[in-house]
């Protein structure tokens, strides 16, 4: 080492870290084998942190600010004093800034599909992908436990353990919820804000905090998709038949328009023609698509309550599946002797109220009772 070398190591050291990159989160300050002199002037700027690092033990964590260091390295005195280290001073302190502003736009995505059991399609696949972004929230924990005594420590190095984290708390988040597949992609935001409070605390424990997360996008496989759009098709269409000869109508276009074979083409044109006449003719008979069979609209019909068949209004037992119809007591009523059940409170005839009273003890009497059941009066 030469004496212009020497003499420059011994100088008091003022201490900053400006960050020209996008992701460096940790710097250590470079200070000739480590040995930061009494009385060095640090300065912590915003969006930074500093962890004093003295002797080997965490000294203290520096906010946005000025400050005057206090270490056993004396200028000059302790170098000399150090002969019998080889004029290494025993006494290291060091200087790690931290970066505590968010690192946004980190990408995660899905690198093996996620399994999911869906009510309406069983098990799927999904495939997803976003972005989050997090800051250093606890240098303390993130020195511990991350980074170490590295001389510096870039976002690369900590968001492939981070994004897998992600994907796992994503995973969990989506069997959770129970949503359908049909209804994920109105459910993105919902999806996020659980993923991110499902593994903000594991975030924590690496001394990060979980600034955003979001779902971009949640992609089903091709096979899937294709069976929800044919399942939507055919709900925009309102019922199968409809749907039917849609499909029926549009494959004999197709093979009208091959011209390969004219005589498959006017028969199949002139099938369609016929076919095609038909509907609209049924369609024009029937504007409003009512159902003409004359039974199903008569009034006096009842439907069993088991089976749904359709049944006369006085009948007695199903005639598809023998369930008891009207199974309660019939009787009539006091004022126009119209057959109503006997637990009717107003006939629906007439609408006189079925209960009477005493005329001696004033009990409430219903039905066609002659004799009150309290007194024996004759009503």
């Amino acid at each position: 080492m030469g004496l212009f070398s020497f003499i420059k190591s011994q100088l008091i050291e003022v201490i900053e870290w400006l960050d020209n990159s996008n992701d460096t989160m940790v710097y250590r300050f470079p200070v000739q084998n480590q040995e930061i002199k009494m009385g060095a002037q640090l300065t912590v700027r915003e969006s930074q942190m500093a962890v004093f690092v003295n002797e080997g033990v965490i000294a203290d964590v520096f906010t946005p600010g000025r400050y005057t260091l206090t270490t056993e390295n004396m200028p000059v005195l302790t170098k000399i004093k150090s002969w019998k280290y080889g004029f290494n001073s025993p006494f290291k302190a060091e200087i790690y800034f931290v970066n505590t502003k968010q690192f946004s736009n980190q990408k995660w995505g899905t690198s093996n599909p996620i399994m999911m059991r869906d009510q309406d399609f069983g098990v799927i696949r999904l495939r997803g992908y976003g972005i989050y972004s997090f800051k250093v929230s606890n240098p303390v924990i993130f020195l511990k436990e991350i980074f170490g005594t590295n001389g510096s420590f870039t976002t690369d190095k900590i968001t492939e353990h981070l994004k897998r984290m992600i994907v796992s708390g994503v995973s969990d988040a989506i069997a959770e919820s129970r949503i359908p597949a049909l209804d994920l992609a109105m459910n993105y935001d919902e999806l996020s804000l659980a993923a991110k409070n499902k593994f903000q605390s594991k975030f924590n424990e690496m001394g990060f905090e979980l600034s955003s997360f979001y779902i971009e996008n949640l992609s089903l496989p091709e096979e899937v998709e294709k069976a929800m759009d044919k399942r939507t098709s055919i709900e925009a269409l309102g019922n199968l038949n409809k749907y039917t000869q849609y499909q029926a109508a549009e494959a004999m276009r197709d093979a009208a328009q091959n011209e390969g074979n004219p005589f498959a083409s006017a028969g199949v044109g002139f099938g369609a023609g016929n076919i095609m006449g038909q509907m609209m003719g049924a369609s024009m008979g029937n504007p409003n698509n009512i159902n003409q069979n004359p039974q199903a609209n008569n009034n006096n019909n009842i439907n069993c309550p088991k089976c749904n068949a359709s049944l006369n209004n006085n009948a007695k037992f199903c005639t598809e599946c023998g369930t008891t119809i009207g199974s309660s007591k019939k009787t009539n009523c006091i004022s126009c002797k119209a057959l109503i059940d006997e637990t009717t409170k107003f006939c629906p005839e007439c609408g006189s109220k079925q209960q009477k009273q005493c005329p001696n003890c004033n009990v409430e009497i219903t039905g066609n009772t002659k004799i009150c059941p309290e007194c024996g009066t004759k009503v």
